[in-house]
């Protein structure tokens, strides 16, 4: 069966051990191999592919990752929806360890990484909107879930994507805040602008893995990241299964 649906799992869901596995698919793209083998199977009875950013074993920096390639193999299968799952670090104040956040917005300190599919052998420059830059009607379905479910979620902010591997200092904190932003993360640029520019239906789910640098007492290690993803990701896993059966399917 096609999956119609897409999870990318980032840190803290190199595995989804709520889904039922059927077969594992190892998939070559034009620009190289993806992050790890699809693992296809069934999710609240749904179909569902899952594709784990990181790699299997969580060995990809963000800013390594082959974000065309995992887009391509997961627009190559057939999917239509992409759930992307991610830990980021708190900017706002209600951005505390443990929540869930589902942004609406972003803004792109990344550079250096492959960001687009057109730019080799084109016929013809190719813009694409974004100006929303994740789906509206998958975020929804996202945000209804989250409520049926009574997460604690919030369901409007701004995404800051930075480079990365290292974490960032207060005052680029203090100037993404500056800038609007109320989360920081690694990966979400240009994994949402390639989905867009191949008519896949992009949304991202967050979870509050810390507070960003500057934000509270101390200096942010990854054993308190990890402690607060344990909860994060249980919270998840409930709201993917929860979200894919409002999915209709993913028709």
């Amino acid at each position: 069966m096609t999956p119609a649906i897409a999870i990318i799992g980032g840190t803290g869901l190199t595995a989804l051990d709520t889904l039922k596995i059927t077969r594992r698919e190892t998939l070559s793209t034009p620009y190289g191999e993806p992050s790890s083998p699809v693992l296809h199977g069934e999710l609240g009875g749904r179909a569902v592919a899952f594709l784990a950013r990181h790699g299997p074993h969580h060995t990809l920096p963000p800013h390594k990752i082959n974000y065309r390639a995992n887009l391509w193999a997961l627009h190559r299968l057939g999917v239509q929806w992409v759930i992307a799952v991610a830990a980021v670090g708190g900017i706002r104040n209600d951005m505390t360890p443990g929540v869930l956040a589902f942004p609406d917005q972003l803004v792109d300190y990344t550079w250096g990484r492959g960001c687009t599919f057109f730019e080799d052998n084109l016929s013809q420059v190719t813009h694409i909107d974004f100006t929303e830059p994740y789906c509206g009607e998958l975020r929804e379905r996202l945000l209804h879930a989250a409520r049926a479910l009574q997460l604690d979620a919030r369901e409007s902010c701004t995404y800051a994507a930075a480079q990365g591997p290292r974490l960032e200092t207060a005052a680029e904190i203090r100037r993404m805040e500056r800038d609007g932003c109320d989360i920081v993360g690694m990966t979400g640029m240009p994994e949402a602008a390639l989905a867009r520019e191949l008519g896949l239906r992009y949304a991202a789910c967050a979870v509050v893995a810390n507070r960003a640098a500057g934000k509270a007492p101390g200096v942010i290690t990854m054993v308190e990241i990890e402690r607060n993803l344990v909860e994060g990701m249980d919270k998840i896993k409930s709201l993917l299964i929860q979200a894919i059966l409002m999915l209709d399917g993913g028709r």
